[in-house]
């Protein structure tokens, strides 16, 4: 009988063990390895700072989740990966032996790539709970007194759409708090045009966005290379098409969110063969790693080339169906191996995101996610924000019962009306 091994129980990682289990043949075991006994659901952080939610609204207890499927679990964080050996070590010493294994880690937050940012210099983060929860506290002060604010996302940043979820969110509570007129408010990103998200855009997203920002008084600097940051100032180089830096900025701030750059956890960056330089997991068309066969890897650790050249380098994000497209082929590839045979199924790779603006909000689908693409989709409205409060209620209570059926495909994409997208080829 095979021990199968999930890495990771983020989005990726839970709704990985979940599938997984499916898959399996009786006396086969599935365990999942993680630092965090429990899960938070990641798209709702925008909503922390500004107190709109509390930790315990969006956090779950993975064990006894996980004990309802039969799954074990072991809260642990690995402190490396050794695939030739076919064994995870753990930081207490221990080691987990596997006969699959599939890396669901999410990426490592590099935060230290650039002087002065994050949580513990000078801006604030909304990648995790724990840093949320901080921003929320920093936030209460600069309410008491106002002055400029700036956030975006850094050079290497592959998820830019909590960055424009963040800006007006943040708008929305300083007008509902009366002091939106004491606050300029200045978007910085590495994207080469607003609304790229690291995708060249989908459908109108560029123009959506703009028209966003312009209606909200909200400035923006795009090509943007942050140098580094000081208490209460930014130190930022616009890039030109060439390169060449051109114009500098020394932007103040009273508070900022800067998504930073993301790499490869540690546990695997360096194992030649299984990562890329970022410490990214290299998967064939099947999520397998072309060396390791018998590893595999879901989620925003998986090796993407990015859409093209751009003047300040930019990644590709995953989203949540995206994410679900991986899993389920991995799911099934595996539990084709198992059997037997050999694997068949690749995920679809379709990306669709509701990104709320605090009392509206834009929406979008492209299948697949790089273009060219068949659905080039993109529209916005107060039905957005609706529309997420309502995915998260939905999805936490999915997580929390330990079922399987998958988010997006059942409750997204009905609400949208576009039918359905297929998750696997």
């Amino acid at each position: 009988m095979a021990h199968v091994v999930v890495l990771g129980a983020g989005l990726g990682g839970v709704v990985m063990a979940y599938e997984m289990k499916d898959q399996l043949r009786p006396g086969d075991k599935l365990t999942v390895i993680t630092k965090d006994p429990k899960y938070h659901f990641v798209p709702s952080n925008p909503w922390i700072p500004v107190r709109w939610r509390q930790r315990e609204d969006i956090q779950i207890d993975l064990a006894p989740t996980f004990a309802k499927r039969g799954i074990d679990f072991k809260p642990v964080a690995a402190k490396k990966v050794h695939p030739e050996a076919n064994k995870v070590e753990l930081v207490d010493g221990s080691e987990v032996a596997y006969d699959f294994l599939i890396i669901a880690t999410g990426p490592e937050l590099a935060f230290d790539e650039i002087e002065g940012l994050g949580p513990n210099g000078n801006t604030q983060s909304i990648c995790h709970i724990d840093h949320a929860e901080q921003a929320a506290a920093a936030f209460d002060e600069f309410c008491k007194d106002p002055k400029p604010i700036i956030i975006g996302a850094v050079q290497g940043a592959s998820c830019f759409g909590p960055a424009y979820e963040f800006t007006f969110i943040i708008d929305t509570e300083l007008r509902r708090r009366k002091i939106r007129d004491k606050v300029p408010m200045t978007f910085v990103t590495a994207e080469p045009y607003i609304g790229h998200l690291g995708l060249d855009g989908v459908g109108d997203t560029k123009g959506l966005l703009e028209s966003e920002m312009r209606e909200h008084h909200i400035k923006w600097l795009t090509s943007s290379r942050v140098k580094k940051v000081e208490p209460g100032k930014m130190f930022v180089e616009e890039v030109a098409e060439d390169g060449s830096v051109r114009a500098t900025h020394e932007l103040p701030f009273g508070f900022s969110m800067m998504l930073p750059p993301f790499r490869g956890i540690e546990a695997v960056r360096g194992v030649e063969g299984l990562v890329n330089p970022r410490g990214f997991i290299l998967v064939d068309k099947h999520q397998c790693n072309p060396k390791y066969r018998n590893v595999f890897s879901v989620g925003v650790c998986v090796a993407i080339p990015p859409m093209g050249p751009t003047p300040v380098p930019c990644g590709v994000p995953k989203t949540g169906f995206m994410i679900e497209s991986m899993v389920t082929a991995t799911a099934l590839n595996i539990g084709q191996i198992l059997r037997g045979g050999e694997s068949s199924h690749e995920a679809t790779w379709n990306a669709v995101c509701l990104a709320d603006f605090g009392d509206s909000g834009v929406a979008f689908v492209a299948q697949p996610q790089i273009p060219p693409r068949n659905v080039n989709w993109s529209s916005s409205g107060k039905w957005v924000h609706a529309a997420k409060i309502g995915f998260e209620k939905y999805f936490i209570r999915k997580m929390r019962r330990g079922e399987s059926e998958p988010f997006y495909e059942k409750a997204m994409l009905d609400f949208l009306g576009i039918g359905k997208l297929k998750k696997t080829t």
